[in-house]
């Protein structure tokens, strides 16, 4: 196999393979990093807001960067609306526990620890990210499972 078609399958072709899914998210994960770390940063140093709301509001910006990368790129994206809806969803839940996992680690590396809050996220960021990958990975692979558990508001109403 050449490198050619090797970055090519990695980087371009939509795969089940976890070992692909796992680089494609560490990718996604950086790029949602960096909008987390660097909104985290921002609303703390410059527009002084206390670390734990800053640490709150940067992890659901970068939830957001992460979800819509996510689906596009490192998990096969559902084609109906229905499954995108139930998609999103899971996704938040996945996130909520995440921003739980990431406010808990942030308080007790920085309020019992006595880390520096941006050493703190670097730590909480290295947990949650496997906590996110495994719950998505289950979540996506599954998510035909949930759209037959919950009911459809279409077939409800009539």
């Amino acid at each position: 196999m050449s490198h050619r078609s090797f970055l090519y399958r990695l980087l371009k072709t939509p795969t089940d393979n976890i070992a692909v899914q796992l680089i494609r998210y560490g990718i996604v994960g950086g790029t949602a990093f960096a909008a987390d770390f660097g909104s985290l940063y921002t609303l703390t140093e410059y527009a002084g807001v206390h670390y734990q709301l800053s640490a709150a509001l940067a992890f659901i910006i970068g939830l957001t960067v992460n979800y819509f990368l996510s689906i596009r790129w490192v998990f096969n994206s559902r084609s109906t609306e229905r499954h995108q809806v139930v998609e999103f969803l899971g996704f938040a839940i996945v996130g909520i526990i995440g921003l739980g996992l990431n406010a808990l680690i942030m308080y007790l590396a920085v309020d019992f620890l006595s880390l520096h809050y941006l050493w703190a996220k670097l730590l909480s960021t290295a947990i949650v990210f496997f906590w996110n990958f495994l719950g998505r990975k289950i979540l996506t692979s599954h998510i035909h499972v949930l759209c037959k558990i919950i009911p459809d508001s279409q077939k409800t109403a009539a």
